[in-house]
């Protein structure tokens, strides 16, 4: 497998032009290849090496969001045009074997915050080690699991018309309420853009309007799935000549929702891509978003416990049909319970953010209640959680997340 791009963790991300951190459609291809070629892209974390493996959640409270998403492209196609569809097959997804370690980070409110950042405000860390296929965590006792590895993030860049739509569209809500902690969106920010191997006056006009790497947007973008792992297959939509992918972002696992916000366990790592093209398949499909075929490849978790919420706040506020009040009540259910073996709070919310945890929304038209459930595997856990006559078994832990020293 050629590997296409090649990325240095000892050196900082903006000394590396194979790397960028704003989406806009002048970034320059670092790679162009053959529509069924085959090669590899390496990735470093997302925060660009801000956190380390260690008992101290202080890069964690500090850390540079400004910064974030350090993407490794953008790759051009030959032949790719606006309107066709970029076929991606991930052939593989693995560590680089000179980062055999990752990181969760529970975000402080003063600074992006997370699902649960009410409940939970202050910052947190925990580490976990690699052992082949599972992790395991000092931080986080009493859980062991197999990994779904994924790209959190990959997309196409947008055209200028696209790129425009979405500044539009988030600066309006921004400032709809522009002092609120955190932020309503993440607008264009250039002190910190790193626009790849863009240079001189078009790179620091591309940097002034290029768009944060944050949210999911029509090309694909920051969409956290985890079950983008080896053997899937995704069709973005083409908005520039060559496509231009990039990637990132890495996650050795993730729960559905990524509910900490830094919610996976982030890596650095390496992509396994082949590529191919639909000519004119956005409008052959109807694609507006990207569509993806999940992968064979799924840990074999057969067991669950299955926690409800509802569309009633944690004040007994009733809400209409609000699947995200539903599923952020499903969460709480199941941390509580968690609570019940021992665990902390903020290890419970650790656990629901990086395990192989299925969210759904089970019911969607019972007026006024949407019905949000959470799948937690019990054979992650190496004792039995589940209900019984005599009540939980209470574990006592010689460790918690890393705070803030």
């Amino acid at each position: 497998m050629e590997t296409l791009i090649k990325v240095d963790l000892s050196a900082t991300p903006e000394s590396q032009d194979c790397l960028h951190n704003r989406w806009h459609p002048d970034i320059p291809m670092v790679a162009t290849v053959k529509p069924g070629a085959e090669f590899r892209v390496e990735c470093i974390d997302w925060t660009g090496g801000q956190i380390n493996n260690d008992n101290n959640a202080r890069d964690i409270l500090e850390v540079d969001l400004t910064k974030v998403h350090y993407l490794s492209g953008p790759i051009g196609v030959e032949g790719a045009e606006p309107g066709d569809l970029l076929v991606v097959d991930l052939l593989d997804v693995g560590v680089l074997p000179e980062s055999e370690w990752g990181f969760t980070g529970l975000f402080a409110k003063s600074n992006g915050g997370g699902f649960l950042t009410e409940h939970y405000p202050d910052a947190r860390k925990a580490c976990w080690d690699f052992h082949g296929v599972y992790t395991s965590s000092r931080h986080v006792p009493g859980v062991e699991f197999a990994g779904i590895m994924h790209p959190g993030l990959i997309g196409c860049l947008p055209s200028p018309d696209l790129l425009k739509t979405w500044n539009t569209r988030e600066k309006a809500l921004f400032d709809t309420d522009p002092d609120r902690v955190p932020a309503l969106a993440t607008i264009p920010y250039a002190p910190t853009a790193h626009m790849g191997r863009m240079t001189g006056d078009a790179a620091a006009a591309a940097a002034a309007e290029g768009a944060r790497t944050v949210p999911p947007r029509e090309h694909g973008g920051n969409c956290d799935i985890k079950d983008l792992t080896r053997g899937s297959k995704i069709f973005f939509p083409v908005y520039v000549p060559g496509g231009g992918l990039s990637m990132g972002d890495i996650h050795f696992s993730q729960g559905d929702g990524e509910i900490t916000f830094c919610g996976a366990i982030e890596m650095a790592g390496y992509l396994d891509l082949r590529v191919n093209l639909i000519k004119g398949g956005m409008a052959k499909y109807g694609v507006v978003n990207p569509i993806f075929m999940p992968s064979p490849i799924q840990p074999n978790y057969t067991s669950h416990l299955i926690f409800e919420g509802i569309s009633v706040d944690e004040e007994g506020k009733q809400y209409y049909l609000d699947a995200h009040v539903a599923y952020r009540r499903a969460c709480l259910n199941a941390i509580e319970y968690l609570k019940k073996f021992g665990y902390t709070g903020e290890q419970a919310y650790a656990i629901l953010g990086t395990a192989p945890v299925q969210g759904k929304i089970s019911g969607i038209v019972d007026i006024p209640n949407a019905c949000a459930t959470l799948y937690l595997p019990t054979e992650i856990f190496d004792f039995d959680i589940t209900p019984c006559a005599d009540g939980p078994t209470v574990k006592t832990f010689d460790s918690d997340l890393a705070v803030v020293s």
